[in-house]
C-alpha cells in the first residue's frame, strides 16, 4: 500500500519523542508501536511511547516539517592515520565543528598540569636557558638563585580533582574515562548550544567498545562513523621523520645545556 509522504517527526523510521526532546534520530522499534491517526509511529522505548500517547500533538509535525538534527560524525583510526587533517577539511567545506577528542581533554586539564600528558608527549624535563642559574653579584646569593625555580615550581603545582585525575589517566592510557566524566564532555555535544544546531565531526571518539555502548545507552547516535584504515608503513614514513627531526634537536639541546653549565661552574671557581 503506497502511504501518503510523511513530514520529519511524522515518519515510521525515528522515534517522534527522541527527536524533539533530544534533537536525535533514534531508529524506533517493532515491539514499541502505536497507532494515531491511522498512522503507526515506532518509538525507541516503552516510556516514549507511553509519553507519546499522553499528547501525541506535541510530537507530530503539522503544517511544517519538524528541523531535522545537523550532521554528526564520528571519525575513528589508528594515531597517525590521518584524521585530524581530514577532520579539519571535512568540518571547513561542512560548515560543522571540529572537536579532536583527546586535544580536548588535553585543554581540560592544562591550566594545572602546565603541559600535555600522554604516551605521545615526551615525559622528561626539557632544559632551556632559563634553567640556568643567573650569576649575581655577590657569588653568596648563587645558592638562593638556584633554588628558586624549583621554589616557584612547587607553588605551581596544582591539585587535580578527581574528574581531573581520570582525565589524566585516560590520556596516559591506563584507564577509561568512567561514564559519570564521559557524561560531563559528551553530551553537550549533543545537546547544548552550539554544538546542537551546527553538528559536528568527532575526531578520535569512540576509542573502545565501552565507549562505543556508551553512547549507545545514552542514545547519543552519529549520522555517520568513518574508519580510516592505513597500511603501518605509511604511518611510519608520516610520522618517524619529525619525531626523528625533534630527537635530534633536543640532543643538540643538551649539549649547548651541558657546554653552558660547565663555563659556569668554571667561573664559579675562578
Amino acid at each position: 500500500i503506497k502511504q501518503k509522504k510523511r513530514h520529519m517527526g511524522d515518519t515510521k523510521h525515528f522515534c517522534p519523542v527522541s527527536l524533539k526532546e533530544h534533537f536525535v534520530l533514534h531508529p524506533g522499534l517493532q515491539e514499541h508501536a502505536a497507532k494515531y491517526k491511522e498512522k503507526i509511529y515506532y518509538f525507541s522505548t516503552s516510556e516514549y511511547r507511553d509519553k507519546f500517547l499522553k499528547n501525541p500533538e506535541e510530537y507530530v509535525a503539522h503544517n511544517e516539517p519538524i528541523q531535522a538534527p545537523p550532521l554528526r560524525v564520528c571519525l575513528l583510526g589508528t594515531h597517525g592515520a590521518g584524521k585530524t587533517t581530514c577532520a579539519r577539511q571535512i568540518a571547513d567545506k561542512l560548515g560543522i565543528f571540529h572537536i579532536q577528542f583527546e586535544e580536548y581533554l588535553q585543554e581540560l586539564i592544562l591550566p594545572k598540569t602546565k603541559k600535555k600528558v600522554g604516551p605521545h608527549f615526551d615525559e622528561e624535563h626539557e632544559e632551556d636557558d632559563n634553567q640556568i642559574p643567573i650569576l649575581s653579584e655577590e657569588l653568596g646569593d648563587l645558592s638562593q638563585t638556584m633554588t628558586k625555580p624549583e621554589t616557584e615550581k612547587s607553588k605551581q603545582e596544582e591539585v587535580l580533582t578527581d574528574e581531573e585525575e581520570a582525565i589524566k589517566a585516560g590520556l596516559m592510557g591506563s584507564a577509561e574515562l568512567p561514564p559519570e566524566v564521559l557524561d560531563n564532555i559528551v553530551l553537550d555535544w549533543w545537546k547544548k548550544e552550539p554544538f546542537r544546531s551546527t553538528g559536528f565531526i568527532l575526531d578520535g571518539f569512540p576509542r573502545t567498545v565501552d565507549e562505543v555502548k556508551y553512547l549507545a545507552e545514552r542514545g547519543l547516535y552519529p549520522d555517520v562513523a568513518v574508519y580510516i584504515e592505513v597500511e603501518d608503513s605509511d604511518i611510519l614514513d608520516r610520522l618517524f621523520p619529525p619525531r626523528l627531526q625533534k630527537w635530534k634537536e633536543k640532543r643538540r639541546k643538551k649539549k649547548e645545556y651541558k657546554k653552558k653549565l660547565k663555563a659556569l661552574k668554571a667561573k664559579i671557581r675562578v
